[in-house]
């Protein structure tokens, strides 16, 4: 290997090695992010596609004074790679390690905290305004996948971007769409002669000439253009773009250097918005990547040689794959029943049902907002939607749920994946804010599944409710029950799954176990705590957590959750509006956004384990005691 990934300033020592040696700087690029995500997985298929045009974009602009902002952030590897950050890379997605995403803190050629998808180019808009205001003259990339191109916060970009006219180049990394090799290469050839300083002058030129001209001289430039359009039309897929008033150049291959950095050289002299239209191969250079280019998204670590993912033993089943199981199950009895996913089919384990049921499974693409008012439509005429989405994606809906499902009484459920802390994808992906956004929303019911048969009841229970409802799961596997006949639940009731006299938990979904197994532990130090799952965060058992609370004289309450508004709060609620006096001490998540790292270790940081909660009772309790002795 060479020593450029190495060095403090790799993107320095890129701009001076010979032109002739930056494959082989690809080549290195792509052993390293492989071998790397092999031991701490990671999204490896997107960051092996872009390899190349990331080599392109740091050899001819000046970062980081000249800003990139990576969209979504998964296919960054690369760019940490040349920015740096080596030394560190094999702390890729670790606790307290690099982040998986691009981050401002971490590197000053980071210039946009990423991770969810489409923010791009609204970003990049508002540093070349920016920009424009200081009297600067840097130049802004946004480089966007054709999948994040889908949300509408993307063409709401594009449109604002074309209006303002600002000098913008947006990259359109396409590694979807297919192009017939002779047009892709006409295209490519005519976008770099488009592009090159004489086609610039002699256009600028002669929309000047035309100006000039008395009377018609506007009609014939609007002609020119036309014509223009037309041509280009024909030989690209770019009118989409020329209609937001962008230069369209493209399509690029994404895989060759030297057409890469020609064009985006050209392009440095352009005015006004510009989109350049890359081709690119997810999963490039490794060949079981680019056959399943899916499944390497986001993998975990896997075997280097074969790229066999590594297994964890006999785990029970996922969350999601019970999900997916139950439903499709119950739609086999309901035919009312239709599910809906933004982009996430697999990820949310839906490709069953697609498969079962072609005609009632939607995936809308990355369009959250779309899919819960698509939602909501459907339920006004007799449906019974079901949404799959990762809890962090819904923030990105949320007016959507209250106002045109919640504020209708629409029977629209949410199952909420990744509900709690997910792990390696850290604060952008943990979904601990759930409880806090959606359990105030008038007419909502949220349940909170603790194992996987409640995971099957809440899916029944769903279908069966004539409002809204939401439940949320973690990522991962089960703990391993055993499976019992799914059934409709009472909506609101709890269940006390431990006696005890000293002290009551009420604790919800995953750390329902914790809670049971500190419970154990804490009867060996003679402290006898009764455990209640609520089973329902809205509507609370109100006469079974009032009744628990005064029985017992001191309640803790335990979520994977963001404590400001989560389940301690509503408990807090219900006993200030009840004048219920005991004493209570919540146990969640912190005022902060939660790093990177497994769900084990982070449980165990935040005191969410069993051990932690033993800690939290036991100082709880001492801190009564002395106070008691005062008094």
């Amino acid at each position: 290997m060479s020593d450029i990934l190495k060095q403090e300033n790799p993107v320095a020592a890129l701009k001076a090695l010979p032109e002739a040696d930056l494959p082989r700087l690809a080549e290195e690029l792509r052993e390293v992010i492989i071998s790397t995500v092999a031991e701490t997985g990671g999204h490896l298929a997107s960051s092996l596609g872009v390899v190349e045009l990331t080599i392109a974009l740091h050899r001819v602009f000046n970062t980081p004074r000249d800003k990139i902002v990576w969209d979504v952030g998964h296919q960054a590897y690369a760019h940490k790679l040349l920015t740096g950050r080596y030394a560190r890379f094999n702390t890729l997605r670790q606790l307290d390690g690099l982040s998986g995403f691009p981050k401002r803190d971490e590197s000053p050629h980071d210039c946009f905290d990423v991770g969810h998808s489409s923010t791009s180019i609204a970003a990049a808009l508002g540093m070349a305004t920016a920009r424009d205001v200081h009297g600067g003259n840097e130049k802004i990339v946004a480089v966007i996948g054709d999948g994040s191109l889908t949300a509408g916060l993307a063409f709401e970009s594009l449109n604002h971007a074309g209006h303002l006219k600002k000098n913008l180049l947006v990259i359109l990394n396409d590694n979807e769409m297919s192009i017939s090799p002779n047009v892709g290469a006409l295209s490519s050839f005519l976008s770099r002669q488009l592009t090159s300083d004489f086609f610039i002058r002699l256009k600028r030129e002669t929309e000047n000439f035309l100006d000039s001209v008395p009377k018609i001289g506007k009609d014939l430039r609007r002609l020119a253009k036309k014509a223009e359009e037309a041509v280009k039309g024909f030989l690209t897929p770019g009118m989409l773009f020329e209609a937001f008033d962008f230069d369209y150049v493209g399509p690029i291959d994404g895989h060759k250097l030297d057409e890469l950095i020609q064009t985006l050289e050209n392009i440095t002299n352009m005015d006004g918005p510009v989109l350049m239209h890359v081709v690119t191969k997810k999963g490039k250079g490794f060949p079981p990547a680019e056959e399943n280019p899916h499944l390497y998204h986001g993998v975990g670590p896997f075997d280097r040689v074969s790229g066999e993912v590594k297994k964890g033993g006999n785990a029970p089943p996922s969350y999601t794959t019970v999900f997916g199981e139950a439903l499709t199950a119950l739609a086999e009895e309901d035919s009312r029943i239709v599910a809906i996913t933004a982009a996430m089919l697999e990820g949310t384990g839906l490709k069953s049902f697609a498969e079962r049921f072609p005609g009632r499974c939607f995936d809308v693409g990355i369009a959250e907002q779309h899919a819960v008012t698509f939602a909501a439509g459907m339920a006004t005429q007799g449906l019974k939607p079901f949404i799959a989405i990762y809890s962090t994606f819904l923030q990105r809906a949320y007016d959507n749920v209250l106002h045109d499902v919640c504020l209708q009484k629409l029977p629209v459920t949410f199952a909420l994946d990744r509900g709690g802390l997910v792990g390696a994808d850290g604060p952008t992906h943990h979904g601990v804010f759930d409880f806090s956004y959606l359990r105030h929303i008038p007419n909502m019911v949220f349940m909170v599944p603790r194992d996987e048969n409640y995971l099957r009841h809440a899916v029944v229970t769903a279908s069966h409710c004539d409002g809204p409802f939401a439940f949320r799961y973690p990522r991962g596997s089960g703990i391993g029950v055993t499976p019992e006949k799914s059934r409709s639940l009472v909506l609101g009731q709890g269940e006390k799954l431990r006696e005890g006299k000293d002290g009551v938990i009420f604790a919800v979904g995953v750390l329902v176990a914790e809670a049971l197994a500190a419970a154990d532990a804490l009867a060996g130090d003679g402290i006898d705590l009764a455990v209640i799952d609520p089973v329902f965060l809205k509507p609370l058992d109100k006469d079974l957590l009032i009744a628990e609370a005064l029985r017992t004289g001191f309640v803790f309450t335990a979520e994977e959750n963001a404590i400001q508004g989560g389940f301690g709060s509503a408990v807090l609620e219900l006993f200030c509006e009840e004048r219920v006096n005991t004493p209570v001490k919540l146990i969640g998540l912190p005022d902060k956004f939660v790093e990177q790292g497994s769900q084990v270790e982070l449980r165990a940081r935040y005191g969410l384990d069993a051990k932690g909660i033993v800690a939290t009772v036991k100082n709880s309790l001492v801190k009564i005691e002395l106070i008691s002795k005062v008094k």
